[in-house]
């Protein structure tokens, strides 16, 4: 088993291939990329990507990571965790450049997707924010943006992606070892999240398991329907 990946050459498997255009580094632990997609399929706010890496000796590791950009974006953003020991992740924060180009799989996800046109609710968490940012790009960009709330939860501003983004588009961001205008640090609340909640019809959920599973429980306790709950875990895999 090799963990020496090297970007792909023309043609190389039944999949398309992503060029990087950018990279950046916007904390140690994370890496924004942002791909030209050949034969780019359209994509719906919460579908995600498998990108797959090829060693010489032609053994491969795949991960799905979520789609950042909305639909008219020319160009497909990730957000990528580097996780300790993750063959995928730590090859694109550390080895990738722009100008490489990988192997890719995408759109996928029927479950998670949203129409632009069911009211929603994003309860997010970390890098699990991603698929509320692509949410909320779309939304915008489509004049729809009375349709999604969004609920955003991170240790502390450097720790919570698109803070800022999301917080100059309405959504409530909630961090729970910081202070955040009049809002003390800790987990959201069902005083919190019930006004929000008044007219929504489905309501996503992403981010590890121990913090979906939590705001699973945290939608449940606020009156919300658990059959119009959807939700999305991540985490280390083997």
């Amino acid at each position: 088993m090799s963990d020496s990946f090297a970007p792909v050459g023309a043609g190389a498997t039944a999949w398309t291939t992503g060029r990087i255009i950018t990279k950046e580094m916007p904390a140690p632990h994370l890496v924004r990329l942002r791909m030209h997609v050949e034969d780019r399929q359209r994509h719906r706010p919460g579908q995600h990507y498998l990108i797959r890496l090829r060693a010489p000796d032609d053994y491969t590791a795949q991960r799905s990571y979520s789609v950042a950009s909305h639909d008219e974006d020319p160009l497909v953003e990730f957000l990528v965790e580097r996780l300790p020991g993750g063959e995928v992740s730590e090859f694109l924060a550390d080895v990738a450049e722009v100008g490489d180009v990988l192997e890719m799989r995408g759109p996928i996800g029927r479950w998670f997707r949203w129409d632009v046109s069911t009211p929603a609710l994003c309860l997010v968490g970390g890098t699990g924010v991603v698929p509320a940012v692509s949410m909320t790009r779309a939304a915008r960009h489509l004049g729809r943006a009375d349709l999604l709330r969004v609920v955003a939860v991170g240790r502390s501003p450097d720790e919570l992606p698109y803070a800022s983004e999301l917080a100059e588009a309405g959504a409530t961001i909630a961090f729970t070892r910081h202070t955040a205008d009049d809002r003390p640090p800790g987990a959201p609340t069902v005083k919190e999240l019930t006004p929000l909640l008044a007219g929504v019809e489905v309501a996503y959920v992403c981010g590890s398991a121990r913090f979906a599973q939590l705001a699973e429980d945290l939608l449940v306790a606020s009156g919300f329907s658990p059959e119009a709950i959807r939700v999305e875990r991540f985490g280390v895999t083997g």
